[in-house]
């Protein structure tokens, strides 16, 4: 995309893939662009797998990066069963990742500030004029700015303090492994399909991306996968509680699981699940994260706006939550076209992206909730794991 001359300034909070797309769209309208991220080092992939959808690809696109090149192609779904011969059926389909997503988007950014190790800390706005400040003492002005930074919102909790996310009544067990590490029969029965298993209280998913690289020959892709299951909330703090003894709040990394838990893990995976699955849990450095609800409420204040996670959530099973935040981040960019300071915001254009982007969202939150409890995820009527003795 070739941008407009500069006509604003943008300061977007969040440096995942939802902010590297408001960065992409933003300066697509003319605005110059810096991105401010909290992680220290690099960001880490809190999703692992993602659904390629119309939004992420019309993107890439617009970038000269064809979707098939960051994506495994799936070729059909299939259901598997505790007892008898899966059920299946030809569904193309493009599966990428989203480390593979990231590189695709930060790269053409390489001449953009990118600034780590920023915590957001205060918003004030002062005319034509947004000033960010971090927690090590860093600020940074605007014209406008956009939160970006997800589910754990530090803008949102500046802006809209009384949203809050809640916990939906289950959690999402992940794994993502290179496809040279696993053994033969798991790879002839995953490879080329999106597989999936259903029982009361749970459901898994797993599917091949690309490698770490963005590898996509065979036998250099990863094995992505997710169970989700019911989890009463009393149980949760001990389930996000790492190895150092730090208590996370919304994603529990590889690599810190609890023995305990781990064991907890791969026990229920051999009572629960088809037995090549188990086998794969069993093979797999598994990390978790709950899943929050947000119900939207608002996307514009002052000279700023919320996309994303940051804005209100989806559940996974609507395969949405990516391809919302890029949606966001370019009906955002189309209110602001042609707008520049000392003018004043184009309100109607803001008003009007706002009220079509929480219809949209609360349509997809509906959704989300219908799939969820067809699968009894999240439903009392569900069976109920990992509880208290």
């Amino acid at each position: 995309m070739i941008p407009e001359m500069n006509a604003f300034t943008a300061l977007v909070i969040g440096g995942s893939v939802g902010g590297l797309a408001a960065a992409h769209e933003l300066r697509a309208v003319g605005a110059e662009v810096a991105v401010y991220e909290r992680s220290v080092g690099k960001t880490s992939a809190r999703g692992a797998g993602i659904v390629m959808q119309p939004e992420v690809e019309a993107l890439l696109s617009r970038l000269g990066v064809p979707a098939q090149s960051v994506s495994v192609e799936l070729h059909e779904r299939q259901q598997l069963h505790m007892h008898g011969k899966a059920t299946r059926y030809e569904a193309p389909q493009l599966m990428t990742a989203w480390d593979a997503l990231y590189r695709a988007l930060r790269e053409p950014l390489a001449g953009m500030c990118y600034r780590l190790a920023s915590t957001l800390t205060r918003v004030q706005v002062d005319g034509h004029d947004v000033t960010a400040e971090f927690s090590d003492g860093y600020t940074a002005r605007g014209n406008f700015l956009v939160g970006a930074d997800g589910i754990g919102s530090a803008t949102r909790q500046l802006l809209d303090p009384a949203s809050r996310p809640a916990y939906a009544g289950y959690v999402a067990w992940r794994g993502l492994e290179p496809e040279s590490a696993m053994p033969g029969n798991l790879l002839d029965l995953l490879s080329g399909r999106f597989t999936s298993f259903t029982s009361s209280g749970m459901q898994m998913l797993c599917y091949l991306v690309p490698g770490a690289n963005g590898e996509r020959e065979e036998g250099s892709r990863r094995v992505n996968w997710v169970w989700y299951l019911n989890v009463p909330e009393p149980n949760l703090p001990k389930l996000l509680t790492g190895r150092s003894g730090k208590r996370f709040a919304n994603f529990l990394p590889p690599g810190e699981l609890l023995s305990e838990t781990a064991e907890q893990v791969a026990h229920q995976a051999d009572v629960s699940l088809p037995p090549d699955l188990a086998e794969l849990v069993r093979l797999s450095d598994v990390f978790m994260q709950p899943v929050l609800d947000l119900p939207p409420r608002r996307m514009m204040a002052d000279h700023a706006a919320l996309i994303g996670d940051a804005a209100g959530t989806v559940r996974p099973h609507t395969a949405s939550g990516t391809s919302k935040a890029f949606g966001d981040a370019a009906g955002l960019a189309t209110a602001l076209r042609g707008w520049a300071p000392p003018h004043p915001l184009p309100a109607t254009e803001l008003e009007n992206w706002e009220v079509h982007r929480l219809d949209r969202l609360l349509t997809l939150s509906e959704i989300g909730f219908e799939l969820a409890e067809r699968s009894t995820l999240g439903a009392c009527v569900g069976s109920q794991f990992f509880t208290s003795d």
